[in-house]
């Protein structure tokens, strides 16, 4: 919400920010949250579990999945692999390989009219130890996010955010994902988008676009963790490099309500125009979390 705070907004809007708003609002487009018929859709390799995969490695997830964060998901190397991980409302599809690439697209009508592509660097099971903001990808990616939204989402106006893997869609949400909009153009772009929910229009001058960094704090599972200090959060919005934090927990909340990739726990989030500053700002995070 910290995006929103400086933009006025209709008060008969709605912009989704979360999957369960956008699954609730869109009910002619909810289907994509299915991730067997987005693969499917494709023309990938896929079924549901209790239907055995003809070959390995395959990857399973749950089919539906509003958190978020890679829950339940895992690749199967094998048939025991398969028989262990079996569960009802999970599914199977083909192993992507290739870049993670996360997609803003504003769409009106089904076609497509503004692209952003961030590409994720893994860490360990599930975690992510930064995202390239802006990044260049193949064109390959732009043709087939293209030619899938021209095709399915024919009647939908707004924003959607797509992950793939090799240039194929593995997840599709009827949202903007609410890492980095400082990174796309601040206060600038969200009255863009403002305006693209309220009017089916997209105004927004992208001239001075540039990449820049999202770097990510993962701590371990099966502890409780306390929001840094607001001292401490302003000193590292006012590092130089730094565009924005964000805090990604409810402190009040148990550890075990929050969705979360086996590989950690995620923490914070900082935005940056310089890696190395984001890394210096992770660094100081960390100390605070306690891993320093």
């Amino acid at each position: 919400m910290q995006y929103f705070a400086g933009v006025p907004c209709p008060d008969d809007v709605f912009i989704p920010t979360e999957d369960s708003d956008a699954w609730s609002w869109n009910p002619a487009h909810r289907w994509v949250y299915d991730k067997l018929a987005v693969a499917l859709s494709q023309g990938l390799e896929a079924a549901p579990h209790g239907v055995s995969p003809p070959h390995y490695p395959v990857f399973s997830k749950p089919i539906y999945n509003l958190k978020g964060m890679g829950v339940g998901s895992r690749p199967l190397q094998s048939e025991s692999d398969y028989i262990a991980a079996y569960q009802p409302g999970h599914f199977w599809a083909t192993l992507l390989e290739g870049d993670h690439v996360s997609s803003d697209v504003v769409v009106i009508d089904g076609e497509p009219k503004w692209w952003r592509h961030a590409r994720g660097i893994t860490g360990r099971q599930g975690t992510f130890d930064y995202w390239e903001v802006g990044t260049a990808v193949s064109p390959a990616l732009d043709d087939w996010i293209g030619g899938w939204s021209r095709k399915h989402l024919r009647g939908y106006s707004g924003i959607i955010n797509l992950e793939t893997i090799g240039a194929r869609i593995i997840e599709v949400h009827l949202r903007f994902a609410d890492q980095w909009p400082d990174l796309y153009g601040g206060d600038r772009w969200v009255e863009a988008l403002v305006r693209l929910y309220t009017k089916h229009d997209w105004q927004f001058d992208d001239g001075a676009r540039r990449t820049g960094y999202s770097v990510v704090l993962f701590s371990p599972h099966g502890r409780r963790y306390r929001h840094p200090p607001e001292a401490l959060q302003q000193e590292i919005v006012a590092m130089p490099g730094v565009s924005s934090l964000q805090i990604t927990f409810h402190e009040d909340w148990a550890p075990e309500r929050h969705a979360m990739p086996p590989g950690g726990f995620r923490v914070a989030i900082i935005n940056c125009w310089d890696r190395t500053a984001g890394d210096a700002a992770r660094d100081r995070l960390r100390a605070h979390f306690g891993q320093g």
